[in-house]
C-alpha cells in the first residue's frame, strides 16, 4: 500500500511539474510575440492626407425622334477634394480643397458650362474640451472660367451676358471664433467677428456684386456660423453637407447670407460611384440676373454615375 501511495505521488507531481514548465514556455512565447499592426489603423498618425477624384460623362442622341429633342447631347461633369489633417495634443489643423468643373453640349444651345467650383477651407482648433475648440477658419471660394446668364430677348432670340471671369468674383473670409463638436459627424463653428472680402477687378462685374467702382475689392464686417454634418453610413452611402451664414453689420444685418453645398454619394462599384449634388446660394448684394429682379436665392443640381477613385492614409 505504501508502495502504491508512493508511486501515485511521484506521478502527481510530475504531472504537475510537466504542465508547469509547459505553461511557462507557452509565455516566454507570448512575450517574444511580433504583434502586427492592421494598416487601416490610423489613430496614432500625425498627418492624414488624401484625394478623391470623380468624373461622370452623359452622352444622348436622337434621329427621326417623333416625341422630339436635342439631336445630340454631352455633358462632363468633374470633381476633385483634397485633403490635409493635422491633430496632436491638443492642436489640429484641417484643410481641404474642393474643385469642380462641368460642361455641357447640345445641337442647340452650343458648349455651356454646367458647374464651377473652388473652394478652399482652413481651420485651426485648440481644444478646450473633447467637445469644445477655440480657434480661427479661412475660407476662400470662387470659380474657373467665364460664366453666362442665358435670357431671351425682346425678339425671342437667346442671349448671354457674362456674370463672373476666371476668380471674379473671389470671396475671402477670415474668422476667429469656437468650434463646438456635440457629436462626432456635427461641427458647429460660432463666431461674432469676421472679415470678409469680395474681389471684383472687371468693371463691368462689379455692380452685380454691390463693389465700387472705384475700388477692387469690397469689404464686410459681420458675424458668421458654419454648420458642417459628414455622415458616412456604410461602406457604401455618405452625406456631406455644409451651411455658412454670414450676417453683415454694416448693411442690412437681418439679410443673412447663405452658403449651403449638399454632397450624396452611393458606391455601386469600386470604381463606379453615384453622387447627387445640391448647392443654395443667397447674397443680398449679388443683383438678380433678371433686369428688374430682386435678389433672389440661386439653386445647382448636378446627379451622375462615373469613374470615382480615392487615394489615403
Amino acid at each position: 500500500m505504501r508502495i502504491l501511495m508512493s508511486v501515485l505521488l511521484l506521478v502527481t507531481l510530475s504531472t504537475i511539474a510537466f504542465a508547469q514548465d509547459e505553461k511557462v514556455k507557452n509565455l516566454k512565447a507570448d512575450a517574444t510575440k511580433t504583434i502586427k499592426k492592421d494598416e487601416k489603423d490610423t489613430s496614432n498618425k500625425t498627418w492624414r492626407k488624401g484625394v478623391k477624384l470623380a468624373l461622370n460623362i452623359n452622352q444622348g442622341s436622337l434621329s427621326n425622334w417623333s416625341a422630339g429633342g436635342e439631336k445630340f447631347s454631352l455633358s462632363i461633369n468633374s470633381f476633385a477634394n483634397l485633403f490635409i489633417f493635422y491633430k496632436k495634443d491638443k492642436n489640429s489643423w484641417d484643410n481641404s480643397l474642393d474643385l469642380n468643373y462641368g460642361i455641357v453640349n447640345t445641337t442647340s444651345l452650343g458648349h455651356r458650362k454646367s458647374s464651377d467650383r473652388i473652394e478652399y477651407i482652413s481651420k485651426y482648433g485648440y481644444a478646450l474640451n473633447k467637445k469644445l475648440d477655440v480657434g480661427g477658419l479661412m475660407n476662400f471660394r470662387s470659380q474657373f472660367a467665364n460664366g453666362y446668364a442665358y435670357l431671351k430677348n425682346a425678339e425671342g432670340e437667346d442671349s448671354s451676358t457674362l456674370t463672373s471671369k476666371p476668380l471674379q468674383p473671389a470671396y475671402l473670409l477670415l474668422s476667429p471664433g469656437i468650434n463646438y463638436k456635440p457629436a462626432k459627424p456635427l461641427s458647429i463653428f460660432i463666431s461674432p467677428v469676421t472679415a470678409r472680402w469680395i474681389f471684383v477687378m472687371d468693371d463691368s462685374l462689379k455692380l452685380l456684386y454691390n463693389v465700387p467702382l472705384n475700388k477692387m475689392s469690397k469689404q464686410e464686417f459681420g458675424a458668421f456660423a458654419s454648420v458642417t454634418y459628414n455622415q458616412l453610413f456604410s461602406e457604401k452611402f455618405g452625406i456631406k453637407s455644409k451651411l455658412d451664414l454670414f450676417s453683415n453689420y454694416q448693411n442690412d444685418p437681418q439679410n443673412i447670407d447663405i452658403f449651403w453645398s449638399n454632397t450624396f454619394t452611393a458606391k455601386i462599384t469600386r470604381f463606379i460611384d453615384f453622387s447627387l449634388n445640391v448647392d443654395m446660394i443667397y447674397d443680398n448684394d449679388t443683383k438678380n440676373v433678371k433686369a428688374g429682379k430682386g435678389p433672389a436665392p440661386q439653386i445647382l443640381q448636378l446627379m451622375g454615375i462615373g469613374f470615382a477613385y480615392t487615394l489615403k492614409n
